[in-house]
């Protein structure tokens, strides 16, 4: 339940922030300036902060959409991220915004129409190429939905250019926006996914594996195309065993024929959001875990990495083509 929100002066009376303000009758309502006055000031306690965080209405006035990493993409030579929403509902111990972000604060970006014309005229420069375009990168795609109405007002606004595809990267159930209406070809909804023994360590308040599952298989039961993001890959004494039954519990339900694509990434954080995590949360077992510093980022062994990788590649490849399959290279 939010119980404050934070509102830039600028747009009090905008629609988008009026309807939110209406599902909270009885949270806080505090004007600021600009959303940085209260989501970038040093010394806030993220951890505090987390258990009960405020809510951020703001606009946004570039950068509406970035460039993707090199090696970040599902077969497209175009790619691009943009970010609606700072920050997500859920704990995920490995998340890097917890290291990149001073504060645990939502920050939502309501003027959506500002997104929607810079995707139009990227894809207008191309308009012979397909061009990916990849949600939840700074947050979770769906998870906040009946508060955003994000997918509602961006997946028609996606169906009416030819080029353009859409990529909604998810642990959440929320997904009703979804099944009442007709899918959309050029849309890939990507749900983040290990194994239960490892969820339930790392990824807290994220709903359990076979809610998941059970989100996925009613979207494509309806026609829509699914992604299966296994990443991070987390380590621990018998990830073999764990990953092997993970794969066997999810290919055993999946329609292969609607399965968009598969990709894989190793456990990696910047050094600097690695020692500020760390601070965080100095008992956790994850920062524990036999890490390495290589060339700025914190990562498993590079034997261990190597042979996570090599394994769990192994396994997906008895399920799936490799084409359906983009290991992450970043």
């Amino acid at each position: 339940m939010i119980e404050t929100i934070y509102i830039e002066e600028a747009i009090l009376q905008h629609p988008r922030v009026l309807a939110i303000v209406a599902r909270f009758p009885n949270a806080r309502k505090i004007a600021c300036g600009r959303y940085g006055e209260v989501f970038n000031p040093k010394a806030q306690n993220f951890r505090l902060q987390k258990q009960n965080p405020a809510l951020i209405l703001a606009e946004k006035y570039r950068h509406f959409t970035m460039p993707a990493p090199p090696g970040y993409g599902i077969g497209a030579a175009r790619n691009y991220y943009f970010s609606h929403m700072l920050n997500c509902l859920y704990d995920c111990r490995y998340c890097f915004l917890q290291g990149m972000y001073q504060s645990a604060n939502y920050v939502l970006f309501v003027n959506y129409e500002a997104f929607q014309d810079e995707i139009r005229q990227l894809c207008a420069n191309t308009p012979d190429e397909a061009v990916h375009f990849f949600s939840g990168y700074d947050c979770d795609s769906l998870a906040m939905e009946p508060v955003t109405q994000f997918a509602g007002q961006f997946l028609p606004f996606f169906a009416q250019i030819p080029n353009a595809w859409l990529e909604l990267r998810t642990k959440s159930t929320q997904v009703r926006t979804l099944l009442n209406r007709e899918p959309i070809p050029r849309c890939v909804v990507a749900f983040s996914l290990n194994p239960e023994e490892i969820a339930t360590k790392v990824e807290a308040k994220a709903p359990t594996l076979q809610r998941r599952l059970d989100a996925l298989c009613k979207l494509q039961k309806q026609g829509w195309q699914i992604g299966l993001r296994f990443d991070p890959m987390i380590y621990q004494t018998g990830y073999q065993q764990q990953y092997r039954q993970l794969f066997e519990q999810v290919f055993s339900v999946l329609d292969l024929q609607q399965l968009h694509s598969v990709s894989l990434g190793a456990f990696r954080l910047p050094e600097k959001f690695f020692k500020k995590m760390h601070n965080i949360y100095p008992e956790e077992k994850l920062f524990a875990s036999p890490l390495a510093n290589q060339q700025g980022m914190m990562a498993y062994r590079a034997d261990i990495e190597q042979e996570m990788t090599a394994y769990c590649t192994q396994q997906l490849l008895q399920f799936i083509p490799k084409a359906k399959f983009f290991p992450c290279t970043l």
